[in-house]
């Protein structure tokens, strides 16, 4: 089984290293649910020697998109794969909660030679099973999901039933509320492919700035309990 840690900052890249995960989903803005970094950072975590993954999302909110939008989406993968990262990480529906096949077959043209994650827009999908098929027809790599729940203690039944269903075509991997006290349960009962968390809270930056911010923040000592669990 393999680590993803969701990194939106310095910290977090540096900390992935320090504890060898696998790869990083790359991304800024995890307030919001995460959205498209910017180039210095992605070059940065690409140097650090870290795999990474960039996720495609031009903002946040749902994952219906304009013909704008997807145009963006499309060069952003472009420019990840001309700077050397890994993979991309990218989602898109249709009005009726179905894979949105005409972006998805841009994106998987436009990353080739790299991997390609399907992220948790798959929990807004209306029917999961023939969602799931049209991303192994497209040779998706895997999918990031929490059981179309909150997070991944809800939605353990039913990522049960994904395992079985993807048998072994395509990679499932839980993410979503990932913390010390469920991943043990969750990795036994499961057996994912991957296991994807942040390891963040929430903290204010800045207190005495006009400009200060409630952000979420890597915590090595939440990350530290993550992985002692794992290893338990």
């Amino acid at each position: 089984m393999k680590l993803e840690l969701c990194a939106a900052s310095i910290e977090a890249i540096q900390l992935a290293k320090k504890y060898q995960f696998d790869r990083i989903e790359l991304c800024q803005n995890l307030e919001q649910g995460g959205i498209t970094p910017f180039y210095g950072m992605i070059e940065y975590a690409i140097a650090y020697g870290i795999d990474t993954h960039v996720l495609i999302r031009p903002r946040p909110g749902g994952f219906q998109y304009t013909q704008e939008e997807a145009e963006l989406m499309i060069r952003e993968v472009t420019n990840c794969r001309e700077m050397g990262a890994k993979g991309v990480v990218f989602g898109a529906l249709t009005e009726v909660g179905e894979i949105d096949k005409k972006l998805l077959e841009k994106v998987i043209e436009k990353a080739k030679g790299m991997e390609v994650t399907f992220h948790r827009a798959f929990d807004d999908t209306f029917d999961w099973k023939k969602a799931m098929d049209v991303l192994i027809q497209f040779g998706v790599h895997r999918i990031l999901t929490s059981g179309l729940a909150r997070n991944v203690e809800q939605g353990l039944p039913i990522l049960k039933e994904m395992v079985n269903y993807a048998n072994e075509k395509i990679e499932i991997m839980p993410g979503g509320g990932v913390n010390a006290g469920n991943v043990k349960r969750l990795v036994d009962a499961i057996h994912p492919d991957a296991i994807h968390f942040s390891a963040t809270s929430k903290v204010q930056l800045d207190k005495e700035s006009l400009f200060s911010e409630s952000v979420l923040q890597v915590e090595e000592a939440r990350l530290k309990r993550i992985l002692n669990a794992l290893a338990s």
